[in-house]
């Protein structure tokens, strides 16, 4: 199992997901600071070319996609990207892969399906999987991301999902969730800028069925969402408190944990290098 295990991507314990790319100064005090990775979210498109003033500014930093959406980055052309990245920053770069949302793209048919199709591309165009992940909520797209991945990237989910996930994927598989977070000890602050983020999804049938599958009512899924809700997808407090609920996704068995701060780009840098204390970073 310990032989299993170290195949898993290294992306230290703790990162930051970002709605797009950061510039190259930012992702260079994020390093300082301690974070193993970057995430990359927004759907970036297939070109990838974000990815190498980010890389050439840093020494350590792991730097991943959160993701690639199947429906608007044609499989060929992000294996000829991965590859050029590769080329360049050996083992830093990390293929985060997803099927999107049905609600928001038009040729949206059979998921499952396209995603295998997608998988098969990657797989012939000789990307490996060992540095690849996919977007992963329900039972069957954790179980493909087991099969055919190293391993699985939920987003806006709980430490009580990254539990159910661990046992879908077994010990040596990757776990990464994401986790939203608003430095504040203003509460009802605090969930209004939750919101403002979270509205988006209370749309979207992958999250709420999610939200259902973990307990939640209709009445906490229904906009604006409950507190209850927002409280679970989106830490606030001190930088203590905050720190102590992402550790909950660690104990419940992520490997990592991708971190978004909330409140605009002029909170990313302070938020981070206030939690990176509490988080035991070496900044």
């Amino acid at each position: 199992m310990t032989e299993s295990l170290s195949l898993k991507p290294d992306l230290g314990r703790y990162g930051v997901w970002t709605f797009g790319a950061v510039q190259p100064e930012q992702a260079l005090e994020i390093e300082k600071l301690g974070y193993g990775a970057l995430w990359v979210g927004g759907s970036p498109a297939a070109d990838l070319s974000f990815a190498e003033p980010i890389l050439e500014s840093t020494q350590t930093l792991q730097l991943a996609t959160g993701i690639v959406n199947i429906w608007t980055a044609e499989a060929q052309a992000v294996a000829e990207s991965y590859h050029r990245i590769e080329a360049a920053h050996p083992g830093r770069f990390l293929l985060g892969i997803g099927v999107g949302h049905p609600e928001h793209t038009g040729e949206y048919r059979k998921p499952y399906e396209a995603l295998v199709e997608y998988l098969d591309a990657l797989d012939a165009a000789k990307v490996p999987t060992s540095r690849l992940v996919i977007a992963a909520l329900g039972d069957k797209v954790l179980k493909l991301s087991a099969k055919r991945s190293a391993g699985a990237h939920p987003y806006l989910t709980t430490p009580e999902h990254t539990a159910h996930a661990r046992d879908v994927l077994g010990e040596t598989v990757f776990l990464a969730p994401e986790h939203k977070v608003v430095l504040t000890t203003d509460g009802a602050a605090a969930r209004a800028i939750g919101r403002e983020t979270v509205d988006f999804y209370l749309n979207l049938s992958n999250y709420l069925n999610n939200w259902r599958r973990l307990g939640f009512t209709e009445d906490d899924i229904a906009k604006p969402g409950s507190d209850k809700l927002i409280d679970a997808v989106v830490a606030h407090g001190t930088a203590e408190n905050i720190a102590s609920r992402l550790r909950q996704h660690v104990a419940n068995g992520a490997d990592h944990v991708a971190i978004q701060v909330l409140g605009g780009p002029d909170k990313l840098i302070p938020t981070l290098t206030e939690l990176a204390g509490p988080l035991g970073l070496k900044g």
